[in-house]
């Protein structure tokens, strides 16, 4: 597929143009957004997305757009499974309500620029060692199980990484925070606020997505133009998207197990994409193996859609019967036999 490059090059002004107003919008007007904003711009953020999959229709065809819808599905979703954690950082920091736009901003921010090395990295690889499909293809495997097996308990927790605890003993700081200033002066001293404890923590947190995120689209496209503008797509309106499914992140039970499916079905697509391009010696005789099922891009949407689908369906059926019942479980928790009282008619 080749694109155009006055159409690549127009693309990447567009995306920086609104990155570019989202931040001047975060930094002169710092406030917790209605449900209403929240709203407007994920609705507006999405239908970019899929109208910029339509102009890829048109200039690449339907492989290209597909991969697009594909990538950024993929994307989309481990991008809602970072706002879990988003969520945990801010409780455990307790991080002000009317910060946390700017806080998420520059998390993104930070995404972006880590995934974008990420992306120039691994696609010079990748076009130099077919063998790497393989680790690739491993990573995510394992990566999927390692989701699989997660309890909810354990999604609810942030331990604090060796870089923080480091950053405890070494700066000098402050308990509290003052607006969104890492540094402030108290009683004639500069002091570092929590806020940088808080970055530090959100920028870790994306490399560890990062790693994810990227081996993952590469498993279904190895155009960069097309990975870094799913990845792109997928992180914007992540911000407002944290405001607006605020409680409903506790519903979706089910995501992590969901991804954990697409990992593990886009894991699978690079073993067999390694051994289609296979050079290993000891596998074939260092010959690709032709024999092996591809993958088209139509299945793989198909599959992402459909896990996507079952997974809130379930997480929603779930949730929904857990707040049915608990009505009734407060009712017997006050029962007189099960608080040490005695029945009314006993008295």
């Amino acid at each position: 597929m080749t694109l155009p490059v006055w159409f690549e090059v127009a693309t990447f002004a567009g995306i920086s143009l609104l990155l570019l107003a989202d931040l001047l919008i975060v930094a002169r007007r710092p406030h917790e957004p209605s449900m209403r904003e929240s709203t407007v711009w994920v609705s507006v953020y999405v239908v970019l997305a899929l109208l910029f999959g339509l102009v890829m229709l048109a200039f690449g065809g339907g492989q290209a757009a597909g991969e697009f819808y594909a990538g950024w599905l993929t994307e989309y979703s481990l991008s809602v499974d970072n706002l879990f954690v988003f969520v945990i950082i801010m409780a455990r920091f307790a991080v002000p309500r009317r910060n946390q736009q700017q806080v998420l901003m520059i998390g993104i921010i930070m995404a972006l620029v880590l995934r974008g090395i990420f992306i120039l990295v691994g696609a010079a690889a990748i076009n130099q060692f077919a063998w790497l499909f393989w680790i690739f293809g491993g990573f995510l495997i394992y990566t999927a199980v390692t989701l699989a097996r997660h309890s909810e308990a354990e999604e609810d927790e942030f331990q604090e990484n060796v870089v923080i605890r480091r950053l405890r003993t070494v700066l000098p700081m402050h308990s509290e925070y003052d607006g969104a200033k890492i540094r402030t002066v108290v009683d004639g001293r500069r002091l570092f606020t929590p806020m940088v404890v808080v970055l530090v923590a959100i920028a870790t947190t994306d490399l560890l997505f990062a790693l994810d995120s990227i081996p993952a689209i590469f498993g279904l496209t190895q155009d960069p133009f097309i990975v870094f503008t799913a990845n792109v797509f997928a992180l914007m309106g992540l911000r407002q998207l944290y405001f607006l499914l605020g409680g409903l992140l506790d519903r979706l039970v089910y995501l992590s197990k969901g991804l954990a499916v697409i990992l593990g079905f886009i894991g699978v697509k690079l073993m067999l994409q390694a051994l289609h391009e296979n050079t290993l010696p000891f596998i074939n005789g260092g010959q690709p193996v032709r024999s092996v099922p591809e993958v088209p891009i139509w299945l793989s949407l198909g599959v992402i859609l459909a896990t996507l689908a079952v997974a809130t369906v379930a997480s929603l059926s779930r949730t929904r019967a857990v707040d049915a019942e608990a009505p009734a479980r407060q009712r017997d928790e006050l029962a007189p036999e099960n608080v040490g009282g005695e029945p009314p008619d006993q008295r």
